[in-house]
C-alpha cells in the first residue's frame, strides 16, 4: 500500500503540472493575438505604387556579339560601289558566325579552279591511287603558253615529280602543271565526281564555274583534315600558305597571320578564297570579283575588305 500511495501522488503531481503549461501557453497565445504581433502582414511593409528611387541600371561589361548583319553593313559600306558584281563568304570555324554577300552566286572560277584539282590528288594519294613521287615528262602539247607559271619557260621533255607540279599549281598557279594534273594524273571527271560526292554543287570544272560557298566547303576540309592524312594535309597547306601572290588578303594583315588561300584571274575578274588563322581564331574568307576595270585597285579592295573581316572576327 505504501508503495501505490507515493506512485498516485506523483502522478498527481505530474497531472498538476502538465495542466499549468497548457495553461500558461494558452495565456500566451491570447496575448499574441490580441496584441497583432502573430500578423506576417503588419511586419512586412507594402510594395509602394511608384518606387522613390528606382535601381541603377549596370552597364554590360559583356563584348557585343559579333552580327553578320553588322558586318555585312560594313563590308558594304567599304565597297562604296566600287565594285559591279562580288561576293564576300565568311565562316568562323570556332562558332556559328557566318555572313554573306551573293555567297550562291556562279562566278568564272578561274584559277581558284586548281584548289578542287589538288584536293583530288591528294584524295586519291591517300587512298594508294596515285604516287605523288611519280615522275612526269611535260611534253610540247601540254604547255599552256599563257598567263602564270614558270613551266612553260622551260623545254618539252623537262622531268617534275607529282609533287612538285602540284606546289607550282598551288604557289606560282601554274596553268602547265595544273592542265597535266586536272588531265592526265587525276582526270577532270573523276574530280567533278568528287566535288559532287563532298557537296560542290555549284562547281563545275569543265566549264570552270564555281561559288563562293563551294569554295568555303572545301577550304574547311582541307584545313580540318578531311581530304587526307596529316602529312599530306601539312604539306598541301605549306603550298596554299606560301604562294607568290601576297597582295590581295594577307596584303593589310599581321606578319603572324596565316593564311593558307588561292587568287584567281582572268580578264575582269579577280578572286582570293582561303582560311585564315592566328590563335585560336580560324575562318574562311572569300572575295569574288568579276566585271572589274581596275585590277590594281581591286587588289586593293579585296585587301580592304580581309583587314576589316580580320578585326571584327578577332576582336
Amino acid at each position: 500500500m505504501y508503495h501505490r500511495n507515493r506512485y498516485e501522488r506523483s502522478s498527481a503531481s505530474f497531472l498538476q503540472k502538465l495542466i499549468g503549461l497548457v495553461v500558461l501557453i494558452g495565456l500566451i497565445i491570447l496575448i499574441v493575438r490580441a496584441t497583432g504581433l502573430g500578423r506576417t502582414s503588419t511586419l512586412i511593409s507594402p510594395i509602394p505604387d511608384e518606387v522613390s528611387h528606382p535601381a541603377q541600371i549596370l552597364p554590360n561589361i559583356f563584348t557585343k556579339k559579333k552580327s553578320p548583319e553588322d558586318l555585312r553593313i560594313k563590308i558594304q559600306e567599304s565597297v562604296n560601289n566600287r565594285l559591279k558584281n562580288y561576293s564576300v563568304y565568311v565562316k568562323d570555324f570556332n562558332s556559328p558566325f557566318i555572313m554573306g554577300i551573293n555567297e550562291t552566286v556562279i562566278f568564272l572560277a578561274a584559277s581558284v579552279n586548281k584548289v578542287p584539282i589538288i584536293a583530288a590528288l591528294y584524295y586519291f594519294a591517300g587512298k594508294g591511287e596515285i604516287d605523288l613521287d611519280e615522275r612526269i615528262t611535260i611534253q610540247a602539247r601540254d604547255i599552256q603558253d599563257f598567263g602564270t607559271g614558270s613551266i612553260r619557260y622551260n623545254p618539252p621533255g623537262s622531268v617534275y615529280a607529282i609533287k612538285t607540279l602540284a606546289k607550282l599549281a598551288i604557289e606560282q598557279s601554274d596553268n602547265t602543271a595544273a592542265y597535266v594534273l586536272g588531265n592526265y594524273t587525276v582526270g577532270l571527271e573523276k574530280t567533278q565526281s568528287l566535288m559532287n560526292i563532298w557537296g560542290l554543287t555549284q562547281t563545275n570544272l569543265i566549264n570552270n564555274k564555281t561559288s563562293n560557298l563551294d569554295i568555303s566547303k572545301l577550304f574547311e576540309k582541307i584545313y580540318k583534315g578531311e581530304v587526307t592524312n596529316a602529312a599530306s594535309t601539312q604539306e598541301m597547306l605549306a603550298f596554299f600558305k606560301d604562294t607568290d601572290y601576297e597582295d590581295r588578303l594577307p596584303a593589310l594583315l599581321p606578319k603572324d597571320v596565316s593564311v593558307y588561300h588561292k587568287i584567281g584571274n582572268e580578264i575582269a575578274i579577280m578572286h582570293d578564297a582561303g582560311v585564315i588563322t592566328k590563335g585560336k581564331s580560324t575562318y574562311y574568307i572569300g572575295v569574288f570579283t568579276s566585271d572589274i576595270t581596275d585590277e590594281e585597285e581591286t587588289k586593293k579592295i579585296i585587301a580592304e575588305i580581309s583587314k576589316l573581316v580580320y578585326d571584327y572576327i578577332s576582336k
